[in-house]
């Protein structure tokens, strides 16, 4: 069982920062892959990056790529999603997920955790 916290979300302009974090309890968290994907209103939940187990490899969807940056911290049980250049498309709630596939998943159903969310609102 994981239990997963996000956390980090609020309001920022466009082209600004923001951290998000991901809390997790269980002993199991560093053999889980941990992805974040976002739901705006409306709209489907869609992926946005994930980080394997060992955090050596990451994937993230294009409109992210070079703006946001993904890491993990087992020790911490902790996983950040650095958000760079923010875009008012950006605007979302954000959650943290876990897989137990070994490889990088993209698909919401291929992930057995879910936190509940939290909000991030980029304005232009």
């Amino acid at each position: 069982q994981v239990q997963l916290v996000e956390s980090g979300g609020g309001l920022v302009q466009a082209g600004g920062s923001l951290r998000l974090s991901c809390a997790a309890s269980g002993r199991t968290f560093s053999s889980y892959a941990l992805g974040w994907f976002r739901q705006a209103p409306g709209k489907e939940r869609e992926f946005v990056a994930v980080i394997s187990w060992s955090g050596s490899s990451t994937d993230s969807t294009d409109s992210v790529k070079g703006r946001f940056t993904l890491s993990r911290d087992n020790a911490k049980n902790t996983v950040y999603l650095q958000m760079n250049s923010l875009r008012p498309e950006d605007t979302a709630v954000y959650y943290c997920a876990a897989s137990p596939l070994p490889h990088l998943p993209t698909n919401t159903f291929a992930y057995k955790y879910w936190g509940q969310g939290t909000q991030v609102t980029v304005s232009s």
